[in-house]
């Protein structure tokens, strides 16, 4: 296959998976391995994980303006800011203490990211029939042990497969969200933790990023830019109508689908 088909799939991927439940590092990595695609120093698969997160902040720029400037003097904005604090702070202590663990050994088992597919969508598929009143329905207004927690529950996705999203929306759920709101706190909780998780990734590859690709980066980039800014705006009212369930099934799909190729020698 051409690098520039392979860059556009990928980006197209990593924009469609990113804030959806289905583990965009676990898709990305599966094709990667499939399509035989890997760039010098990752630096394709860690650039383009910004043009995702600047679609969230073109379609928030209103609100994360707001908070950004009225923070200092109103209290409802300061208490929002401290609870992404919170739920962002678990991530921070277990990301770099395991960052080795986590990108030298779970990162190159496909088997642990098609398993963890499966295992999580059928989580995914109970949690989104349970049968609970939510209690908490405004993500700005959750109490500040439902932001610490769901902030745990985010460190399950750094194993691969697992979704960052899919963690934290359904801690959320577990912890007396709806599903709505669950799904919006996740994506402002993914502005600190995919902007550090990038930094942190550009840190320590610095010295083996390569981009003489520039060409593929860019088409990867944009790819990932406007798929991720079209599910940013769609997410939320999909989620409302249909819940989670076709996420949980995709999973389970993409899953059973990855074992049976890696179990054919592929």
């Amino acid at each position: 296959m051409a690098d520039w088909l392979a860059a556009l799939i990928l980006g197209l991927v990593e924009g469609l998976t990113e804030f959806i439940p289905v583990s965009s590092t676990g898709h990305m990595l599966l094709l990667g391995h499939f399509l035989g695609f890997e760039s010098t120093g990752k630096t394709f698969e860690i650039v383009i994980q910004l043009g995702a997160l600047l679609a969230i902040i073109s379609v928030y720029f209103r609100r994360l303006w707001t908070l950004a400037t009225r923070w200092p003097f109103d209290a409802a904005a300061r208490r929002f800011l401290i609870g992404l604090l919170v739920a962002f702070a678990p991530a921070v202590v277990i990301g770099v203490f395991a960052y080795d663990f986590i990108k030298t050994v779970l990162f190159e088992t496909p088997t642990v990211v098609c398993w963890a597919l499966i295992i999580g969508g059928v989580l995914l598929l109970w949690l989104d029939r349970m049968k609970k009143v939510p209690v908490y329905l405004d993500a700005d207004r959750y109490p500040m042990r439902v932001y610490f927690l769901v902030g745990l529950f985010q460190c399950l996705a750094m194993i691969p497969g697992v979704s960052r999203s899919g963690a934290t929306i359904a801690g959320g759920l577990l912890l007396g969200t709806d599903k709505r709101s669950a799904a919006e706190f996740s994506f402002f909780l993914a502005l600190p933790t995919m902007g550090a998780a990038v930094a942190y990734d550009l840190l320590q590859n610095w010295s083996r990023l390569d981009f003489s690709d520039a060409g593929l980066i860019a088409i990867g980039f944009i790819a990932a830019f406007v798929t991720a800014l079209a599910v940013v705006r769609l997410l939320l009212d999909f989620v409302s109508r249909n819940g989670f369930a076709p996420f949980a099934w995709w999973r389970i799909a993409v899953g059973v689908v990855g074992l049976g190729l890696l179990y054919a020698g592929f």
